[in-house]
């Protein structure tokens, strides 16, 4: 802008132009400074068995992604981490919102490392959104204590719309983990009131929080999450509310008494505890090690890992039958004619899908 000071008429007047402002992004960065780097698949499992966390972060990330070409190099990735998976021990721990599941994971996972030793991996599942498809992740905010330790590896991950809470890619995840070294595992759900068989089938010891107090004692016990319990703790055991847990405890006991024996022969503990004040932490301890050598020694251990794997290839199949489906473009447009007969009255939901899926498997 010129100055009219600077006009020749007024003499003895002069206003400088100032120093012209710099622009605010340094013109000579290099963007390509900030990029990683790409690993190959041989690069990223010698990263892995190293125990480095930086690329086992990616390599979780590249299992988790939905484009097509990640996850053919997480396959190969998983592939080549497999023979050096399954000796660590995976323990899978749900609960009602609140019940301090975190907490309590915070307190299991310094007793364990402090008493045991090795590594821990926290997988810990955070619900989405229905409306946004987003996650906080913020659950490693609760593990203070845990989240400073170099011999932990917390990784929030968001549902997605997974089945029983549970991230679709944890068990591959899981994988992953003990082949950096991680020999003991925890899998922490969104909580109860969807179906926990997805956790219950990728975990050796499943672990049930409740919390006394909250109501009648009976709606906890008719859950089926009970007949899939190999423990139960029952929370916040402190202050004046010890009673109402050592009655709520006696309750589980009781109420126990009236399922089928489970298949390890294992009849489930119930013990009460303090995530808050860590009281208790050894007795759980105590008990997942005693389960763990109980089963092991009758061959139960190998018999539900088997079963496990099992299981998660059929779950694989049908996932893979279901977005082969509905991602096929002569589908798509079908299923939007026949959402408009079934609103127009002219076809029951029942004979539509089965029109479509008809039309589906005769192409």
């Amino acid at each position: 802008m010129e100055h009219p000071e600077n006009d020749k008429e007024y003499k003895g007047l002069q206003v400088n132009s100032g120093v012209e402002q710099p622009a605010i992004i340094n013109p000579y960065l290099s963007r390509a400074r900030f990029r990683r780097p790409q690993l190959s698949v041989n690069d990223m499992v010698e990263g892995i068995r190293k125990g480095n966390v930086t690329v086992l972060s990616q390599a979780v990330t590249l299992v988790e992604s939905v484009n097509p070409d990640h996850q053919a190099k997480a396959q190969e990735v998983i592939e080549k981490c497999l023979p050096y998976s399954g000796d660590a021990i995976r323990v899978g721990i749900s609960g009602v919102p609140g019940a301090g599941k975190s907490t309590s994971i915070d307190q299991f996972g310094i007793h364990v490392l402090d008493k045991y030793g090795g590594k821990l991996a926290v997988l810990a599942i955070d619900p989405s959104s229905e409306r946004t498809k987003g996650s906080i992740l913020g659950d490693k905010t609760r593990m203070e204590k845990l989240s400073t330790r170099n011999d932990a590896f917390i990784r929030p991950s968001p549902t997605a719309g997974s089945l029983g809470g549970v991230a679709r890619k944890t068990r591959e995840t899981i994988i992953l983990c003990e082949a950096a070294g991680y020999d003991k595992i925890f899998v922490e759900t969104v909580g109860v009131g969807q179906s926990e068989t997805a956790c219950h089938s990728m975990v050796d010891f499943f672990l049930l929080i409740q919390v006394a107090g909250t109501g009648d004692e009976l709606q906890g016990i008719k859950r089926g999450i009970m007949e899939i319990s190999d423990g139960i703790l029952i929370n916040k055991c402190d202050g004046n509310n010890v009673e109402r847990c050592e009655l709520a405890a006696s309750n589980f006991r009781n109420a126990l008494h009236f399922f089928p024996m489970p298949d390890s022969g294992w009849l489930p503990k119930v013990l009460c505890y303090s995530g808050f004040y860590g009281t208790g932490v050894e007795e759980v301890w105590n008990m997942v090690y005693e389960y763990i050598d109980f089963v092991k020694h009758n061959g139960y251990f190998q018999h539900r890992r088997n079963e496990q794997a099992k299981y998660w290839m059929y779950e694989t199949i049908n996932e893979s039958l279901r977005n082969h489906f509905f991602h096929n473009p002569y589908i798509e447009k079908r299923l939007e004619q026949a959402e408009q007969q079934v609103l127009q009255g002219k076809k029951t939901s029942f004979t539509a899908a089965f029109d479509i899926l008809d039309e589906y498997f005769d192409k």
